[in-house]
Parts: structure tokens; sequence; C-alpha cells
């Protein structure tokens, strides 16, 4: 397939870029093949995940209002746009200008621990305290509602005895999030390659 037939990804983050790296080891490794990281965006210039970016020789855009990022989107023809530890919420207006275009990972089996309020390791501290056996996580579109698009995968992981926040959200992280956020990117990634064929 030729490159320009591939979608063209921005994945957007917040902090470390941990969702981030493992996207650019599938690419590299051929698990994702019908999609191409090509824009790495973020409002903290001193996050990590530029350097993640920067080693893997991809565009980074450092931005301050959502009209700057969705004027680059345009200008750089993005296809698929993918949240990897963003933990902003999106307007309305930003959602409407790509529809069915934006996905999300969330650390969590939506829909539970989901919503507002619930990102980072405060999805792992509700869980814990609710007493849950099983937690995971899940990768879906984004709309309007926080956490509340359709879901395109989930995997489940065990909560162990004694897990602390850190431990289960490092434990999903792994067993999950690494591991299903590829996978998702590449089936969406599938299908907007076909669609740049007709």
């Amino acid at each position: 397939m030729l490159n320009n037939k591939k979608a063209r990804i921005a994945v957007l983050v917040s902090g470390g870029g941990t969702n981030l790296q493992a996207l650019i080891n599938a690419e590299k490794s051929g698990e994702i093949s019908s999609g191409e990281i090509v824009l790495v965006a973020i409002t903290n210039s001193n996050a990590y995940a530029l350097e993640r970016a920067k080693n893997a020789a991809i565009d980074t855009f450092v931005y301050k209002e959502e009209h700057e990022l969705i004027k680059e989107l345009k200008d750089r023809e993005i296809d698929l746009i993918v949240l990897a530890g963003f933990l902003r919420i999106l307007s309305p207006s930003f959602i409407s200008e790509f529809p069915d275009r934006i996905i999300n990972i969330h650390p969590a089996l939506l829909p539970s621990f989901g919503g507002k309020g619930c990102y980072g390791i405060h999805v792992h501290e509700k869980a814990l305290e609710y007493g849950v056996k099983v937690s995971g996580a899940t990768v879906h579109f984004v709309n309007e509602v926080p956490d509340g698009g359709k879901i395109i995968a989930q995997k489940a992981v065990y909560v162990e005895p004694g897990d602390t926040p850190e431990t289960l959200q490092k434990r999903i992280m792994e067993e999950a999030e690494w591991i299903i956020l590829p996978m998702a990117v590449e089936l969406i990634s599938q299908i907007i390659a076909e669609s740049k064929q007709d």
C-alpha cells in the first residue's frame, strides 16, 4: 500500500506518552500497517511525550487554544485522531469537525468508571474503592458525552489482592491498553485506507 493511501494519524497526549510509545512500537513492528503517525500534539511543552515523538522522527505541535489545533489537523489532512492519555475534554465544536474520526483509550471497562472526573489515577482509585474484581481498558469513539462514544475494543484485567491504584494502573496499561489501542488504531486505519482507495 502506498504511503499516501495510509490513514494519517495524529496522537493527542498530555504527559509522558506511554500509550504513544506503544503506538510508535506497533507501527515499527508492522502491527499498525494501514496508518502512519504523522503528528503528536500537546499543550505541555515540557512533556516527555515530545521526546518520544522526536526519537521516532514524528512532527510535534505544541498549542494553547483548541482552534489552533483544529487548523493544524486540517492543514495536515489528518484522517484519525487518537487520544492517548489526553486529559482534556474536547469541545463539541471540535468533535463535530472530525465526526467518527476521534478515538480514546480509557483505563476501565466502560460504562463503569467513566465520565467527568474519571481520568488517570482517579479511575483506578474509584475501581478499588468500589471493590471490583475485574477492571481493564476500553477504546471508544469520542462524542459529546465524556467516555460516552461507541465502544471499539475492550480487554479485562483481574484486580489482585493488595492492589494499589498505582499497581492496578501499571497492570492495566501493560496487559490491556498497550494491546488494544494499537489493535483499534489498525482496525480504524484499515477502514480509512480502504476508503482512500476508492
